[in-house]
């Protein structure tokens, strides 16, 4: 008897037999033991055959009482004679399933999280749905809902397990979270959905960026301390302590780093320059993030010192003396003089005088 017959439904029944006739005949019909689902009627139509029915009484559930699902119980039928006589078959019932319940997620809403460095086909998570069904009507698949082309879709869900997996390589730079539409359908037809939403977790995979915005080289070698040299932000595409940035100058000498504004960095001068004595300074920015291990960049800014003519001609000696003969003609060499100079180019040209 499928579960959704109405109250009131008649199942006609093979009637029992008796040889005697009239008051020693059958007389009724009953079931014991008694229950509240089924009852049985009896008698004759107007054409005068008899019939023998089974009577629904009040709605049947296969779900809601697994007892229901089968039903089972005697049906007597009693003489008149006395003293009476009677007779038992047994009646078995079986409700069929009809599919009248949807599937049901054991969760509105799952959240998951994941690396964003976890290796392709690794399971995010499970979804699980139920069908109080039985059979065709029970089983339950799984697909994405909404998604027109599932490879385009950074996960793949296995539809008979519900697992969610990973399809394509994670980026949290790209999208910290992911949010999924599951569709649970039993075999006929009815369906179910529920939300799932992928946290993806940052992971140390980048390392920082410096970005030089001005750069002044070469410097004149009078330049006054606080210059600036070069000013340069730093970024870090992370989040969190992987992508909190920290910037150092490696042997520093007549330079230091600045905090500017935000991630900006100013490369300054801190002492007097002079050509003189180096000419050429080579510094190394290095940018590194707080991630365990951090990463680093390193950023060089060459500075040329341009001359300036601080420094005046120098003889070689303090003194000179020289011998000459008398009577010599006029534009006979006497002896030389020598100077240098310690600045370079045109500050360096000495003339004499």
């Amino acid at each position: 008897i499928p579960e959704t017959s109405d109250p009131g439904s008649r199942f006609p029944l093979e009637g029992a037999e008796d040889l005697d006739v009239g008051s020693n005949g059958i007389q009724v019909y009953s079931i014991a033991p008694e229950n509240e689902y089924f009852s049985v009627s009896s008698g004759s139509r107007s054409e005068g055959d008899k019939y023998l029915e089974l009577v629904l009484e009040k709605p049947l559930d296969r779900e809601e009482q697994e007892e229901q699902s089968e039903v089972s119980f005697s049906l007597i039928a009693v003489d008149g004679g006395s003293p009476p006589r009677s007779g038992t078959t047994q009646i078995r019932i079986v409700v069929l399933d009809v599919n009248d319940n949807a599937p049901v997620f054991s969760q509105e809403r799952y959240v998951g999280r994941v690396l964003e460095n976890t290796p392709e086909g690794s399971v995010v998570l499970s979804v699980v749905a139920t069908d109080r069904d039985v059979g065709v009507n029970g089983d339950i698949s799984y697909q994405f809902s909404h998604v027109i082309d599932q490879s385009d879709s950074v996960f793949m869900i296995d539809p008979r397990t519900g697992e969610i997996k990973i399809a394509k390589p994670l980026d949290f730079e790209m999208a910290e979270n992911h949010e999924l539409s599951v569709r649970a359908t039993d075999g006929g037809g009815l369906s179910a959905i529920c939300k799932v939403l992928v946290e993806v977790v940052d992971v140390n995979d980048n390392a920082p960026e410096l970005v030089v915005s001005s750069f002044s080289s070469p410097l004149p070698e009078n330049t006054l301390p606080g210059t600036v040299v070069a000013l340069f932000t730093v970024r870090d595409r992370d989040a969190g302590a992987n992508g909190k940035v920290s910037c150092a100058l490696e042997d520093p000498l007549s330079f230091a780093l600045r905090p500017a504004y935000k991630n900006y960095y100013e490369l300054v001068t801190v002492s007097m320059l002079d050509r003189e004595e180096t000419a050429r300074y080579i510094l190394t920015v290095v940018a590194a993030d707080s991630g365990s291990p951090p990463l680093t960049t390193t950023q060089t800014f060459t500075v040329d010192i341009s001359d300036v003519n601080d420094n005046a001609p120098v003889f070689n000696q303090t003194s000179y003396t020289m011998y000459v003969s008398e009577n010599n003609v006029p534009m006979v060499l006497i002896g030389a003089v020598r100077a240098s100079d310690a600045d370079v180019g045109p500050n360096a040209k000495v003339t004499y005088s």
